[in-house]
């Protein structure tokens, strides 16, 4: 009986919170624990590594900041097409996984951005595709619910995509690299930064990426829409490790460029800021004296 009348009493309160359209700060409220959704085949931002753990720049950063509040993380791979049925469903409490803002400001409760990135194609090295042009009448492969996808069917590259043969949705990277080898594809249509780890890792040379950019974006972690609360939480302690230069260790191990990172902290800026108006007003001083010292010699 006990049992049922939990049963009962739980169902009216996710009920009540449906309605009044409140969301919980983490999903687990006596445990803490935050599950970070995530494509487990996106190197170098969340993968499974020769241990069988799942890594990568942004479920390190996750971890840390869990670690920092005493939080349990979740770590809950998922269908890269599914996650808006994941976050809507509360199975996870944020899509953290090299996560697109551009096109999506309207759909997620967004922390800042914290990288800076490009869609870009990689063709195979002796492929003679040089350029975006080059890609007319060719096969282009992207993955499923991609932000590359969503580039290449925006306004700005209709007239790209139009002059492909065709463009094919794969489930995931690997499958997009198995298709240019066997030349199924002539090019791969991927975030940059894993564009740059997938080359990394495999036959040094055999591929190349086009120095035109399909376009330029910038990553976020996405919350349920509403979620302010978790999202203030979490975004602080990234805060935090970005002061302490924790962000900048985890970019130098999994080889993220520095000026990828555009983590901005409102009150460092405002400190320069003040620190250049202090010196300003020193040179604008320093200045003074000299004129009035001229002025004296003069005499």
């Amino acid at each position: 009986m006990k049992k049922r009348s939990l049963a009962v009493l739980m169902a009216g309160v996710m009920a009540a919170s449906m309605m009044t359209g409140v969301v919980s700060v983490y999903a687990d409220a006596d445990s803490k624990t935050l599950t970070v959704g995530f494509d487990a085949q996106y190197p170098p931002f969340g993968y499974k590594d020769d241990n069988g753990e799942y890594v990568g720049f942004d479920l390190d950063l996750a971890q840390e900041v869990c670690d920092n509040l005493g939080w349990e993380l979740v770590k809950k791979p998922i269908n890269w097409d599914s996650k808006d049925m994941e976050l809507n469903s509360g199975s996870i409490d944020c899509i953290w996984n090299g996560f697109t803002i551009n096109g999506r400001e309207d759909d997620y409760t967004w922390s800042d951005p914290y990288l800076n990135n490009e869609q870009v194609m990689v063709v195979a090295a002796d492929s003679g595709i040089e350029k975006l042009d080059d890609l007319a009448g060719k096969n282009v492969v992207v993955q499923a619910a991609s932000a590359a996808l969503d580039a290449l069917n925006s306004d700005d590259n209709k007239d790209l995509t139009a002059s492909f043969a065709s463009l094919t949705e794969n489930p995931d990277y690997n499958t997009a690299f198995m298709n240019l080898d066997s030349g199924a594809a002539d090019a791969i249509a991927v975030d940059i930064g894993v564009a740059k780890y997938q080359l990394s890792q495999r036959e040094e040379g055999k591929y190349v990426i086009l120095d035109e950019p399909i376009q330029s974006e910038k990553y976020g972690i996405g919350f349920k829409k509403g979620n302010d609360e978790l999202k203030d939480t979490v975004w602080e302690e990234v805060l935090k490790l970005y002061d302490a230069g924790e962000v900048d260790k985890l970019a130098e191990k999994y080889e993220v460029a520095d000026d990828m990172l555009c983590i901005v902290d409102d009150e460092k800026s405002d400190d320069k800021k003040d620190d250049a108006a202090e010196d300003d007003a020193s040179d604008a001083d320093t200045a003074k004296e000299d004129t009035a010292d001229t002025a004296k010699d003069a005499e």
